[in-house]
């Protein structure tokens, strides 16, 4: 059985990567988080794009696109990994 990654899914991936990349250029590692009854790890090297926003607060990087140079996507119920249909290209389409 192929498990269909959902767009709440990826929505939040893009949150919690945004979230591990902040004003980096580059970012290596993984992101390693509970959704629904699922364990799900994201395991990649990017390069990040980031423009800046200029607010009444002050200066912000804001992340346009993150360009995969290795990605795995893991996801898990239980002890059993289930396989996935992931795209990190789908995943761009939401910056």
């Amino acid at each position: 059985m192929i498990y269909s990654v959902s767009v709440t899914l990826y929505e939040e991936l893009k949150s919690r990567l945004m979230d591990a990349v902040g004003d980096r250029p580059y970012f290596s590692g993984s992101i390693c988080f509970a959704y629904e009854q699922m364990s799900c790890r994201l395991v990649v090297s990017c390069f990040v794009r980031h423009k800046v926003l200029e607010a009444p607060e002050g200066r912000f990087l804001q992340v346009t696109d993150c360009v995969p140079v290795w990605w795995e996507f893991h996801t898990e119920e239980g002890a059993v990994e289930l396989l996935n249909d992931f795209s990190f290209n789908t995943l761009r389409e939401l910056f």
